[in-house]
C-alpha cells in the first residue's frame, strides 16, 4: 500500500526550492512508520526507535546550533528521556520548554556530553519574572526551517524565533503587554534532565559591561566558553539590567566570579535585562560565543549581523547554497521531502570553528563533533569529502593536528578536553577517511604529515597487540586495523615512500586472522551487534574474502541468510524491552534495518559476488520502509547523520566505499540527479523510468559508452560525465564484472 501511494504521488508532484522540502522534525518523535512488510520485516532493530535529533536553528557544519531546551535525551530537546534500546519512554507528556540553549549534538545517543551552553530565557512580571526562572511553559505553534526556529510560549503568550550566525545565534522575542519583560541569560547551563546529565561549570567570570551589553567566560568539562552578549529593543525608559544568582538580582554589583565551582556550592548564574513592553514589542538579543577569548566573542558579535532578519537571509543563503548541491527529479514529493530533510541532517555536522581551537595556541582549521567517526566514516564524511572539497582539506588538517597535540587519532571528538576515545567500538577510522581525501585528490593537506601520523598511530591502543600478534578483541578490531593499514599504504605509495607502504601492505593482509573456518568471523565480544552483523564488511580484498568464505555460492547464501529472505517476520523490540527479548533478537544475527551503524554497507556485499539484483532489493525496501517525512520518520539514531547519508547515497544510485576509490552503483529512486561538485564539474545521474518495480539495472552506460563494471572511479566522477542506468522490472544480471579487490597476504 506504501508502495502504491507513493506511485500515485509521482503523477501530481512538482519540484520545490530545496530549502522548503526540508523538515527539521524529522527524527524527533519514535518511529511513526507503517510495519515493514516483506524483506524489510525480517530486519531487527536494537537501538532506540527514535532519530534523537532536534528542529533548532544552525548552519551547515556551523559553530552554533539553538533550540528549545526542554532537558531531553540527547539534544536538549523532545519529550523523551535516555533510552538504549527500543522505543523511548516519554518523561514528560507534552513540549514544556524553560528557554532556549546552544550547541547540540545531533542524532547521538550515549555521549555523556551534552552541551547547552548559556540558556536565554524570556520573562514577563505577570508569570513570576526572574522569580519563574527554570519553570518550564509548554510550546505551541512550532516551526522550523533550515537556519530558523520559532515557537510560542502558552502561558505568557512570548514568540520566539531563533536563528543562527558564523560563531553565534541571533533570538527574537516578540512580547505581550507587560508592566516588566525581562531575558534572562543563563551563563552557568549546561546538559540535560537525566542522571550525571547535568554540565556543571568548574570557574566562571561573568559581568556587565553596560547597560544592554554583557559578556562571560564559563569553563564548561575544561573548555573555557567565552559569550558576548547584545539586546536591543527595550525602550529607554524604566529599562535596566543586572547579575542574577539563584534567581535573584545582585543589587549594586556589575562583575562576579567563582574560582571553583562543584555540585554541592552550585547555584545559576547570568544577568538579566528588564523593561515594560506594549503588545506586539520585539526585542532582540544577539549571542556570540569564542573558544579562544573575549575580543574574538565580540568581533564574531559585531560582525555576525544587524538584526535577527538579516542573520536570518544570510543562513537560509547558506543552506541553499549546501542543498542546491544536489538537484533531483522524478520520484515522489514524499521522495523529494525524505532525501532533502536526509541531506539537511547529513551537513549538520562536524562542527567547524577555524582559528577558535581552544587545544592549540595557533590560527587554522578547527573541526569538532565527530560524535563519532564510527557513526560517521562509512557514508557522512564521504559525502562531505565529495561536495565540499575545502571543508573536507579543513576537517582532514584539523584531525591531523589533533594526533599531534592528543597523541592519538579520535574515534570521538567533542566539544571538550579530555575527549572519549570510544575505544570499545571502532579502530584506525581516522586513516579510512584521510584515504578517502587522499583518493578525491584534497588539495591543501601535507600528506607526507599524513602518513606520518597515520603510521604513528597504528600501533597505539588496540594497535600494539596487532602488531604483535596479528589479531587483537574484539575481533572488529583486527579488521579495522588491517583496513587501516591498507590505507596507510595507499597514501605512503603515493608519496614514494615504499617502505611503509611494503610494510602496512603486508599488515593490511591480517584482515584473513580475524575469520573462522566458516568464513565468518571468530567467536569474539562484539559492539551492539553480533558476528553477522560485522562478517561482511567491504574489505579490500573481497575476492579473497569470498574465496574464504567457500565460493560465491556459499557467500550470497550466508549473505541471504542474513538479510532473511525466505525467513518468517521477526519481532521489534518495544518499550523497555527486558534482556531475554534483547538477547533473543541478537540470536537472529539479523541485518540491523539501518537502525545502526555496523553492517550499513552490507547490501553491496553482494555486488562482489556478482549479485547486483539483490542489493538492488535490499536498498530499496531499506529506503521505501526505513525513512518517512513525519517526525516519526527515523527508525533509528541519526548518529551526526550517518542514517541520512546513508539515504542521499542510495537515492542517487551511488554508493561510496570508505577507504578506496570505488563508487558502487546502486538503484536509484530519481529519474535524475546533479551533483555540483567543488571543482564546478557536474555529475548527472539518470535512472530511466525508474519506480518500486523497475528497481533493477538493466544496462549502464558512462558519456553514452558501454559501461560493464558495477562501480565507478572519482575520477569519472570529478572529470563531470553522465550515467545512464536503464531500468527494468526484471531480475537481471546486468554485469558479471566484479568491483576491485587488492590481494595481500601477511609475509
Amino acid at each position: 500500500m506504501l508502495e502504491e501511494n507513493r506511485e500515485a504521488e509521482r503523477s501530481t508532484y512538482e519540484p520545490a526550492r530545496p530549502r522548503d522540502c526540508v523538515n527539521p522534525f524529522i527524527g524527533t518523535e519514535p518511529v511513526d512508520l507503517p510495519p515493514p512488510t516483506g524483506l524489510a520485516a525480517k530486519w531487527w532493530w536494537p537501538k532506540p526507535q527514535v532519530g534523537n535529533t532536534h528542529p533548532g536553528a544552525c548552519r551547515p557544519m556551523g559553530t552554533v546550533s539553538a533550540t528549545a531546551y526542554t532537558g531531553g535525551y540527547p539534544t536538549g530537546y523532545g519529550r523523551y528521556g535516555k533510552s538504549l534500546e527500543g522505543k523511548p519512554v516519554p518523561f514528560i507528556d507534552r513540549m514544556l520548554v524553560s528557554g532556549f540553549t546552544h550547541f547540540q549534538p545531533s542524532g547521538v545517543g550515549a555521549i555523556r556530553k551534552y552541551y547547552n551552553y548559556c540558556r536565554v530565557t524570556p520573562l514577563t512580571a505577570e508569570i513570576g519574572g526572574l522569580g519563574a526562572l527554570g519553570t518550564a511553559w509548554e510550546v505551541l505553534d512550532e516551526q522550523a526551517s533550515p537556519g530558523y526556529y520559532a515557537c510560542r510560549l502558552d502561558k505568557s503568550g512570548i514568540r520566539a524565533e531563533i536563528t543562527v550566525t558564523p560563531r553565534g545565534a541571533v533570538h527574537r522575542y516578540t512580547f505581550p503587554k507587560s508592566e516588566r519583560a525581562s531575558l534572562a541569560v543563563d551563563f552557568s547551563h549546561g546538559g540535560i534532565h537525566i542522571e550525571d546529565g547535568q554540565t556543571i561549570p568548574l570557574r566562571a567570570e561573568f559581568r556587565l559591561l553596560g547597560t544592554r551589553t554583557a559578556e562571560a567566560c564559563v569553563t564548561m568539562e575544561g573548555l573555557p566558553i567565552r559569550a558576548a552578549v547584545e539586546v536591543h529593543g527595550f525602550g529607554p525608559a524604566d529599562f535596566e539590567s543586572s547579575l542574577w544568582v539563584a534567581g535573584e538580582p545582585l543589587t549594586g554589583e556589575r562583575e562576579k566570579s567563582y574560582d571553583y565551582i562543584r555540585e554541592s556550592n552550585y547555584q545559576p548564574f547570568g544577568v538579566v535585562f528588564s523593561g515594560p513592553t506594549e503588545e506586539g514589542q520585539v526585542v532582540e538579543v544577539h549571542v556570540a560565543f569564542s573558544f579562544r577569548s573575549r575580543q574574538q566573542a565580540w568581533r564574531s558579535l559585531s560582525g555576525g549581523a544587524r538584526d535577527f532578519d538579516s542573520a536570518r537571509t544570510v543562513t537560509e543563503s547558506c543552506w541553499d547554497e549546501k542543498l542546491g548541491r544536489i538537484d533531483v527529479s522524478g520520484g515522489t514529493e514524499t521522495e523529494r521531502r525524505v532525501f532533502y530533510s536526509a541531506l539537511y541532517h547529513s551537513l549538520i555536522k562536524p562542527c567547524e570553528a577555524n582559528d577558535e581551537s581552544p587545544f592549540w595556541p595557533w590560527d587554522g582549521p578547527f573541526y569538532f563533533d565527530f560524535s563519532t567517526m564510527w557513526d560517521m566514516y562509512k557514508t557522512q564524511l564521504p559525502l562531505v569529502l565529495s561536495l565540499f572539497p575545502q571543508h573536507g582539506a579543513d576537517l582532514i588538517n584539523s584531525m591531523l593536528t589533533v594526533v599531534e597535540m592528543e597523541g592519538n587519532f579520535p574515534i570521538g571528538y567533542r566539544l571538550a578536553r579530555g575527549y572519549d576515545r570510544f575505544a570499545h567500538q571502532a579502530s584506525a577510522l581516522a586513516h579510512v577517511v584521510i584515504a578517502d581525501a587522499f583518493n578525491r585528490g584534497l588539495e591543501g593537506i601535507d600528506w607526507d604529515r599524513a602518513v606520518t601520523m597515520m603510521w604513528k598511530d597504528a600501533g597505539r591502543a588496540y594497535g600494539e597487540a596487532f602488531l604483535q600478534d596479528g589479531v587483537v578483541h574484539p575481533i572488529t578490531h583486527t579488521l579495522d586495523l588491517a583496513y587501516g593499514c591498507y590505507c596507510t599504504a595507499q597514501v605512503a605509495q603515493s608519496i614514494g615512500d615504499d617502505a611503509t607502504a611494503t610494510k602496512m601492505m603486508r599488515l593490511a593482509g591480517r584482515w584473513s586472522n580475524a575469520y573462522d573456518d566458516n568464513g565468518l568471523l571468530r567467536e569474539s565480544t562484539y559492539y551492539e551487534g553480533t558476528l553477522w552483523n560485522y562478517s561482511f564488511r567491504l574489505l579490500h580484498d573481497m575476492a579473497g574474502r569470498i574465496a574464504l568464505h567457500g565460493g560465491d555460492e556459499k557467500f550470497v547464501a550466508d549473505l541471504d541468510r542474513f538479510f532473511g529472505f525466505g525467513a518468517p517476520d521477526v519481532s521489534i523490540p518495544g518499550r523497555q524491552p527486558s534482556a531475554e527479548e534483547m538477547a533473543e533478537g541478537y540470536a537472529l544475527g539479523r541485518f540491523e534495518g539501518l537502525n545502526n551503524e555496523p553492517d550499513m554497507e552490507v547490501p553491496y556485499a553482494y555486488v562482489y559476488a556478482g549479485r547486483h539484483d539483490r542489493t538492488c532489493e535490499i536498498v530499496r525496501a531499506g529506503m521505501a520502509q526505513m525513512y518517512g517525512d513525519s517526525p516519526g520518520g527515523m527508525v533509528g539514531n541519526d548518529d551526526s547523520g550517518a542514517m541520512s547519508s546513508w539515504y542521499v547515497w542510495n537515492a542517487i544510485g551511488l554508493f561510496p566505499v570508505a577507504g578506496q576509490n570505488v563508487y558502487l552503483i546502486g538503484s536509484p529512486i530519481f529519474t535524475r540527479s546533479q551533483l555540483r561538485l567543488g571543482n564546478g564539474s557536474i555529475f548527472t545521474i539518470e535512472a530511466s523510468e525508474t519506480s518500486a518495480e523497475r528497481k533493477y539495472v538493466a544496462s549502464a552506460t558512462l558519456n553514452g559508452q558501454p559501461l560493464q563494471r558495477p562501480y565507478l572511479r572519482w575520477q569519472d566522477i570529478a572529470a563531470g560525465a553522465t550515467l545512464h542506468l536503464e531500468m527494468t522490472a526484471k531480475r537481471t544480471a546486468w554485469t558479471t564484472e566484479r568491483p576491485p579487490s587488492v590481494s595481500v597476504s601477511e609475509c
